[in-house]
């Protein structure tokens, strides 16, 4: 029997597992997917121990730039954008692998209008850098924005009209609004949104979250991440059967 599986934190609430655990019925494949939820990314440690059947990992929010020194080799596009989403576990060897920046890219193209040319990234973490990698891919400019600005990058109280105006594309690569802090919401000056912005929230749960219900009532284009998650997801797959 295959054994995959999530590592991550307070996951409970999960796509994958249940994506997963249909794939393996749909095309009757003896396989089991479980969620490994660690309070310390120290503890994969212990889940390898545990669990040396593993034949592949998705990790996620927020180890994926954390797991990269328990690896032992990085796919090209991993090295290059520094985060992990998915491992592939061959000869007792921890590969590591992003699917993120092929099902964002994936799933942003065919929603692109020709005014979404410049984009702000809000969050710098693990999510947000293999955004950041499908961006350029796609020739669309793009800033970074964080609580505290650092370098190039904004911090949200730079925000203001002329910013959102040059920037019609706006992605949340945070958890805020993650069920079950479904109220909150990055703190983007949401009055100057307009019809022409488009707005891509990488979270999924809920499915319309404050930050895309604040943008549809400007009369915004919104996305949310489930289509992402399972275009990266089918990748994912993919690799651990190569």
């Amino acid at each position: 029997m295959k054994k995959f599986g999530l590592i991550g934190k307070n996951i409970s609430y999960s796509f994958s597992r249940k994506f997963f655990q249909e794939k393996f019925n749909q095309l009757q494949i003896d396989a089991t997917y479980e969620n490994f939820d660690l309070q310390h990314i120290e503890e994969l440690k212990l889940v390898l121990q545990k669990n040396k059947s593993l034949n592949g990992l998705n990790v996620t929010i927020p180890y994926k730039e954390s797991i990269l020194p328990f690896l032992d080799e990085l796919s090209p596009e991993a090295q290059q954008i520094q985060a992990v989403n998915t491992i592939k576990i061959s000869n007792n060897q921890l590969i590591g692998y992003n699917t993120d920046a092929f099902g964002f890219m994936k799933s942003l193209f065919p929603i692109l209008e020709k005014q979404h040319t410049h984009a702000l990234i809000l969050g710098t973490g693990g999510a947000s850098k293999a955004v950041a990698n499908a961006l350029k891919s796609m020739g669309i400019e793009y800033r970074f924005v964080s609580r505290n600005s650092q370098q190039q990058d904004l911090a949200y109280a730079d925000l203001d009209e002329t910013i959102i105006q040059e920037h019609q594309l706006i992605i949340n690569c945070t958890p805020v609004g993650t069920h079950p802090k479904v109220k909150e919401s990055p703190a983007l000056p949401y009055q100057f949104l307009e019809s022409s912005h488009l707005l891509y929230d990488l979270v999924y749960n809920p499915p319309i979250t404050e930050f895309l219900a604040k943008g549809k009532i400007r009369g915004c284009s919104i996305y949310n991440g489930k289509k992402m998650l399972e275009y990266q997801a089918e990748r994912a797959w993919q690799i651990w059967n190569e």
